[in-house]
């Protein structure tokens, strides 16, 4: 696949600066040899121009300096402007002969030097803000190019022209997968097309297999939709525009022989307006919203799929009882209307069919898709670059989370299409599988287990649980306590750090703005309970009242009165606990600018 043309040699990307911090401006100094101009900012203002030589310099002017691989982009606030720049970077692998680099290392340069003489409230503003940006800096999973279209999958960018590929990157990329959209602009209206590097988040892994005399290489990339961008508990559901929460593209290409093939397959939570507040309860309850719009953004959701996939099989693998059977029931009857030939709609109701263990079972899921799946096809070039067939619709795939559940599913229909691919092309026989061969059967195994802990870490902040079934092709009692372990961590998570989180996410993707302009409207005064409830607080009391009833229950055998102190104490927790119970929203980590999905 002839992908060499992509870039126009004069919009080069930057792959190597010199950043030169002086106590006025940061100077950013090519030394990749593409330009003999320096980009200069103000501390103070954040302004940028391009200049021709760098500041002049003495023993009493000492500026840091350091090497870093790109500017990602540039948050401007009415506090200040921040610049994020890349400080490491590794090579993860290469996507049709281009090099793949995973962001390692971020930093935020601030540009609101002017703060010094702001009034308090900005100050304040500031220091909010901060919080923030210190999230923002931990972001992970972001991975880049400097040479070809991240963004686009191998048929897409197979499908564009020429004029097309010699556009700068940022004006060739996808906008539902570009992740920093939002903060590329203050370069764009500045022209600095050099520094303008397209970042994705996901994951990218790459394995290599010998499979007799022939090798094969395979390729696993994820592209996480920035439409509703967000934390697990925090993001669920769609938006009414159709973008669906933790939706995300996993792209499977096989090399070997001369040929490429790809297999393109989507995940993303039901599309509707639904939600799962957390409110301190293990499990906190479903509620669907505005249920009279569900059919209309279910078929806005689903007229974009098709639009940019084709035909779409819609996998559903929830519960058919309690709060997930309610939302199967809406996505069951909201999707009716708009069943056809090109939408076809499965529910497999994974757990009561596989339960824990017995995940061999989704065979049966396998069987009811099977003809669709070899109707559609999959994306192929020969030997020559040439393409012999393409992907004609996609599956698209989910559970509540459309982490755990999604994740396996996925992985059993791409290693069922990767053996299709390579019987095609006379790598495997025509009864061959990937389990005749047990080092690619083990690596292949990893590279899907990877793919699903990347895209779980990102959303819900643990490893995606089942995940030793995907790794090892079993269930095992070490796994089992994994997701034990994952499911306490993702409870504390939901309910105490993602609200920080979401607002560093929306920060980044430019809806928290109204929320840091100098014209913002005062904050609501906030109620007695929310201006003082905290879990760290709630925790302090309940222990406190449990450790004085304690120690009157060890003084009642000699005093009376310690009887009664102790069943004052007993019921003082039991009281705290009811209450934080019963308040159990207000005593999360919420996000500032979160608003409820109801009317």
């Amino acid at each position: 696949m002839d992908a060499a043309k992509d870039t126009n040699p004069s919009c080069k990307l930057h792959t190597r600066l010199r950043l030169w911090e002086f106590a006025d401006r940061y100077i950013f100094e090519p030394i990749d040899g593409l330009a003999d101009l320096y980009l200069s900012v103000s501390r103070a203002s954040g302004s940028m121009n391009l200049v021709e030589e760098l500041p002049p310099r003495s023993p009493s002017i000492n500026p840091k300096v350091q090497t870093v691989f790109g500017v990602i982009g540039v948050l401007k606030l009415a506090v200040g402007s921040y610049f994020f720049v890349i400080t490491d970077r590794d090579c993860v692998g290469s996507y049709l002969g281009h090099a793949i680099f995973k962001v390692t290392g971020l930093k935020v340069l601030r540009c609101n030097d002017s703060l010094n003489t702001s009034p308090e409230q900005q100050k304040k503003m500031e220091s909010e803000i901060s919080e923030l940006l210190d999230a923002a800096e931990k972001t992970m999973g972001l991975y880049f190019s400097y040479d070809i279209n991240l963004t686009l999958n191998s048929q897409r960018l197979y499908d564009v022209d020429d004029e097309f590929k010699s556009r700068p990157l940022w004006r060739q990329a996808e906008p539902r997968f570009l992740w920093n959209s939002y903060l590329l602009e203050p370069l764009i209206e500045n022209k600095l097309d050099q520094y303008l590097l397209p970042v994705i988040q996901g994951s990218f892994q790459n394995i290599q297999a010998e499979v007799g005399s022939e090798k094969v290489n395979v390729t696993l990339i994820a592209r996480r939709c920035t439409g509703r961008i967000g934390t697990r508990m925090w993001r669920r559901g769609a938006d009414a525009e159709g973008y669906a929460a933790n939706f995300v593209e996993s792209e499977q290409i096989m090399q070997s022989k001369g040929y490429t093939a790809s297999y393109v397959q989507v995940r993303g939570s039901m599309p509707f307006l639904w939600e799962q507040i957390v409110d301190l309860t293990y499990k906190p309850s479903f509620d669907v919203v505005r249920q009279e719009e569900a059919p209309s953004v279910l078929e806005r959701h689903f007229k974009d799929l098709q639009k940019k996939y084709g035909a779409v099989l819609a996998v559903d693998l929830v519960n058919t009882q309690g709060g997930e059977g309610r939302l199967h029931e809406r996505y069951a009857k909201s999707i009716e209307p708009i069943l056809s030939e090109d939408v076809r709609y499965v529910h497999f109701d994974f757990h009561r069919i596989c339960g824990h263990v017995h995940f061999e079972r989704l065979s049966q899921l396998y069987e009811q898709i099977e003809d669709y799946l070899k109707k559609h096809k999959y994306f192929l070039l020969n030997e020559k670059g040439e393409k012999i067939q393409e992907q004609l619709g996609v599956v698209r795939n989910n559970c509540i989370d459309c982490l755990d559940r999604t994740n396996v599913t996925q992985s059993m229909i791409a290693r069922r299409i990767l053996e299709s691919q390579l019987q095609q092309i006379e790598v495997f026989g025509v009864n061959d599988t990937i389990t005749k061969y047990p080092a690619f059967d083990a690596s292949y195994k990893v590279l899907w287990a990877n793919h699903g802990d990347a895209i779980s870490i990102q959303y819900s902040g643990t490893p995606a649980l089942k995940g030793d079934f995907v790794r090892y092709g079993k269930r095992s009692a070490q796994g089992i306590l994994n997701d034990l372990q994952y499911s306490l961590a993702r409870y504390y998570l939901n309910n105490f750090a993602d609200g920080t989180k979401q607002d560093a996410m929306d920060l980044l993707q430019g809806r928290y703005i109204t929320s840091v302009s100098r014209d913002m409207a005062p904050p609501t005064k906030a109620g007695f309970v929310e201006s003082y409830a905290s879990a760290r607080l709630a925790f302090a009391l309940v222990s406190g009242a449990f450790m004085f009833m304690m120690m009157s229950l060890r003084h009642a055998r000699h005093d009376a009165r310690h009887l009664l102190l102790s069943l004052l104490w007993a019921g003082l927790c039991i009281g705290i606990t009811h209450f934080v119970r019963s308040n159990g929203r207000v005593f999360t980590n919420r996000p500032r600018a979160h608003k409820s999905s109801r009317p």
